[in-house]
């Protein structure tokens, strides 16, 4: 039987004292977990490479009304150097982070491994994997031990799949990185990651009951970023059953 997550009935913490960088925000996945920490009340910063992306994005969350704590900076951030100097743009111009959440990159599929291209493999593999890279290494050491670094990733990290080649070892290797930085930073700062099945958008015109939904993948990094003990941790949701018990595990839903 499919699991029921009623999001009204959610317990979102308090994060008023917050203030987050959502990299990757405007995309589908990020949707949700921009959505999702507005209701706790942080300060929320969503670095975008094109202002008409930006606008699109302030369309879509029409209905949540203007927020004096939505706050968009517009740059390029998918390399050593871009990302460096959009960090240090966004402390100067706003204040200390307390958390980061790296929502990047997208899926592809559709060749066997002999048969991708060097542009597929520059694309997907070597420009994603850099992107995140270059987001941790700006941030991670700016960061707080009360706050949190938080990468969203897909369950291709862990379980192949095939004509998927190149996603398979991105996310594998981000899901290292994760590991790698967790025991590199030690106490000094939390480093979590969720690990997802697939996820339901407004993008998404169709989809599976049981897959989640982006704004309970928010409520789990909220959650998070909530519980001072969360630290070397991964969140796997593959279906909802999986999402529901991380939300109760993490205190953001009732049991």
């Amino acid at each position: 039987m499919t699991a029921t997550i009623d999001l009204a009935k959610a317990r979102y913490p308090d994060l008023s004292d917050r203030r987050v960088v959502i990299a990757g925000g405007t995309g589908d996945v990020g949707e949700g977990i921009v959505r999702t920490w507005l209701k706790t009340g942080a300060h929320v910063i969503v670095p975008s490479r094109t202002e008409g992306r930006v606008k699109r994005f302030r369309e879509v969350l029409t209905e949540a009304g203007e927020s004096e704590k939505l706050s968009f900076v517009t740059g390029d951030y998918t390399g050593f150097d871009s990302a460096q100097a959009m960090a240090e743009r966004i402390t100067a111009e706003f204040g200390p982070v307390t958390d980061v959440i790296a929502s990047i990159g997208g899926w592809w599929q559709g060749k066997s491994l002999w048969e991708i291209s060097e542009s597929d493999w520059q694309r997907y593999f070597v420009d994603m994997s850099t992107a995140h890279v270059a987001t941790a290494r700006a941030w991670i050491r700016r960061l707080p031990q009360t706050g949190s670094y938080q990468l969203v990733l897909g369950g291709s990290a862990v379980a192949p799949v095939p004509g998927a080649s190149i996603i398979n070892m991105q996310q594998a290797a981000l899901f290292m990185m994760r590991q790698v930085l967790s025991a590199e930073v030690g106490k000094a700062q939390r480093v979590a990651a969720q690990v997802l099945g697939p996820v339901i958008t407004r993008a998404r015109l169709r989809y599976n009951d049981d897959w989640v939904s982006n704004e309970e993948v928010g409520l789990v990094s909220a959650g998070i970023a909530a519980s001072p003990a969360v630290s070397d941790a991964d969140y796997f949701a593959y279906d909802k059953t999986e999402m529901l018990e991380g939300l109760q595990k993490l205190g953001v839903y009732p049991k």
